[in-house]
């Protein structure tokens, strides 16, 4: 059963939207990369391998966001983070959903390699960026791990 979506105040709803900022954040740990692989209880693209994403739905600053999606979905203190890096931004179309992502890449230097998922991912790797070719990635999450490896 998918979990429906209720704004807070002040957060936008883009779920029926036909464009939707989101952050989608690559978090490194010394030579490996994080990728999650999506709950199926997510409306869209469950079961894809992604990194940590959600929508710019809020007045947050970008670095915000980021921070708190981490300390959300993987459970890691904003002390373990050591540098929050946004690199890049693009337009990914989605005709399966009617919908073009404003994609912000970010990349997110950690201390630490120790998450703990909460309920929008299933299973979690940290992988070298050659091993991310045999994952079925979401699209457009190629093109966010090039520019975040740059």
């Amino acid at each position: 059963m998918k979990n429906k979506f209720k704004p807070e105040k002040g957060q936008t709803d883009y779920t029926k939207a036909r464009w939707a900022p989101v952050i989608n954040c690559v978090l490194k740990f010394r030579d490996r990369f994080l990728v999650v692989q999506r709950s199926e209880n997510l409306h869209f693209f469950p079961g894809f391998w992604n990194g940590i994403s959600g929508f710019l739905d809020d007045k947050k600053s970008l670095e915000e966001k980021a921070k708190a999606e981490i300390k959300e979905e993987l459970g890691i203190p904003l002390n373990m983070l050591k540098r929050v890096r946004l690199c890049g931004i693009f337009h990914q179309e989605s005709p399966e959903y009617g919908k073009t992502w404003i994609v912000h890449a970010v990349s997110v230097q950690v201390k630490t390699d120790k998450v703990k998922l909460d309920w929008e991912a299933r299973n979690y790797k940290w992988v070298t960026m050659s091993e991310t070719s045999k994952l079925k990635l979401l699209p457009g999450f190629r093109k966010v791990l090039d520019l975040v490896s740059k």
